[in-house]
């Protein structure tokens, strides 16, 4: 059933309830928890109104936006209208909206409803629109009507499933650090805010005396391995909820991704707005054989730093990287990472080196001082100044490995990173323009960085420590004419005694003239 009839709609009325159950579960567990803690009758009493006056505004709001809030689709406009006194009129034309993502948190699959959101891909809250809460089919039938802005894609040969979730993969999922720090606040949290009834429990007191028995260094020991673990659980956890039922799929036009156990979400990107892809490798999951794939792609808002939830230019979870690899060229329709990297000179590594060094110092400078006042043993003081060397070394040596570049007929292919491996193919025709960066160490070891932009993903997607010479060549025919007004020959004379052209091995190296032809 389409839903482009240009009728005014409601919400759903189940959304009532559901706002109010969003407050009552929590303040029923804070209750059972005072409960346990043997909080009196008084304070029970008084969180138990605070929280059914909370419950009960909070459903009278809902109420406010189902009686006035409307929207309706028509052929050329999304419109919604909210408000009794003061009413909001607001609206999208369909051929500007870029997304819609379909999401269901846990009190919304309780009642069989689903939040949609629709989104140009612009920035600031204009560009997008939410109606929380409607039912599942009506979320469908608008997404069908609503993506490409109701254009007429026909469907290609391999239209289908990409690429789905297995169980298996889990296991990457918890090795990734961002998921581990996820779990470590929220345990720091928890600390904070049950304060008193761990006091009463008596962990404080337990805790000192495994400090006094064991010693410091080994009850630092002890507590890192404890939060290694609860880290590794938690992650896994963490990502069991967030991609399971996972499932890519090629829809008419579309790339669409489902995901979720208990909060369900559907996200959609045209296909046409695909600029590239972008391979994430962090250490824990390369060293595992696994990786990470996302879109380079325009319209996509970018995520919140402190959201749990992976950005909506995810295309698959951690996975192996043969199924990333495989993933990527089912999407892009080519092969980019099939491509064999140029690597980068050894002063690059000279570079790396010296960064090492520096961060080596930098921990003797912090642990000297406790060593010193004798807060901790000089023994272990040089254990960890010797360990952070030999890290910084051997990050150093692995970053260097990583560096790489290539270029076929359609993409540009970098490759950075150490403790985040990423490499991304970046569609050649794409590129609007360079920047281009030399530090001063840089021009001693004639290296520069080179940093191709375009309108999507992150903006800029560097090179680093290129040769200068190499580095501008890449631009130049990575991009015929875009770089040429700038760059100009080392010797001026480029024909050779005969009068012909030099053969491009016995050509002057180029340069960058900024102010060339008068352009900066």
């Amino acid at each position: 059933m389409s839903a482009v009839d240009g009728q005014w709609r409601r919400l759903d009325a189940k959304s009532i309830p559901a706002a109010g159950a969003v407050v009552a579960a929590p303040a029923l567990a804070t209750l059972l928890v005072m409960v346990i803690a043997g909080a009196g009758t008084t304070p029970v009493l008084i969180t138990f109104l605070i929280g059914l006056g909370t419950a009960l505004l909070v459903a009278g709001a809902a109420t406010y936006q189902w009686v006035f809030y409307r929207y309706r689709i028509t052929e050329e406009r999304f419109e919604q209208q909210l408000g009794g006194l003061f009413r909001n009129h607001r609206s999208l034309a369909r051929d500007r909206i870029r997304t819609v993502d379909l999401t269901a948190a846990p009190h919304e699959r309780l009642f069989a409803l689903t939040t949609v959101k629709i989104s140009t891909g612009a920035q600031g809250t204009e560009a997008t629109i939410r109606l929380q809460s409607i039912t599942r089919s009506a979320a469908e039938a608008l997404r069908r009507d609503m993506t490409l802005g109701g254009s007429t894609v026909e469907e290609s040969p391999d239209e289908g499933v990409l690429s789905r979730l297995e169980p298996k993969w889990l296991g990457y999922s918890a090795l990734t650090v961002s998921l581990m720090l996820v779990v470590w606040g929220a345990i720091g949290s928890a600390v904070g805010s049950f304060d008193q009834l761990l006091r009463k429990w008596g962990v404080f007191d337990a805790l000192g005396s495994a400090v006094t028995s064991l010693g410091i260094v080994a009850f630092a020991l002890v507590v890192a391995a404890m939060a290694l673990v609860i880290g590794v659980i938690g992650a896994f956890l963490l990502s069991l909820e967030m991609w399971w039922g996972f499932r890519l799929t090629r829809e008419p036009g579309t790339l669409r991704v489902k995901r979720g156990l208990l909060t369900t979400r559907s996200l959609s990107l045209e296909e046409r707005r695909l600029r590239g892809v972008e391979l994430c490798e962090p250490l824990p999951l390369r060293l595992a054989g696994g990786a990470k794939l996302a879109a380079v792609a325009t319209g996509l808002q970018e995520q919140k730093q402190d959201t749990k939830q992976p950005d909506s230019k995810v295309l698959l979870p951690p996975a192996p990287r043969a199924e990333a690899w495989r993933v990527a060229a089912a999407v892009l329709r080519d092969q980019p990472f099939d491509i064999a990297l140029t690597p980068h000179p050894r002063a690059a590594l000279r570079r790396r080196i010296g960064w090492a060094l520096l961060c080596a110092l930098a921990v003797a400078v912090v642990v000297a001082v406790p060593a010193v006042l004798g807060w901790i043993p000089v023994a272990f003081a040089v254990v960890l100044v010797v360990l952070a060397l030999l890290a910084g070394l051997g990050f150093a040596v692995d970053a260097h490995r990583t560096l790489g570049h290539a270029m076929d007929d359609r993409y540009l292919v970098a490759r950075n990173g150490s403790a985040v491996r990423r490499t991304v193919a970046l569609q050649r025709e794409n590129i609007i323009g360079w920047r281009l960066s030399r530090t001063v160490f840089q021009r001693r070891s004639d290296l520069m960085t080179v940093g191709a932009t375009t309108a999507a993903g992150s903006s800029l997607y560097r090179i680093y420590d290129v040769r200068t010479g190499d580095g501008l060549a890449l631009a130049d025919e990575a991009v015929p004419g875009l770089l040429a007004p700038f760059l100009e020959r080392a010797a001026a004379e480029q024909v050779s005694s005969t009068g012909g052209e030099r053969p491009p091995s016995q050509r002057a190296p180029l340069w960058f003239s900024p102010g060339r032809n008068g352009r900066s």
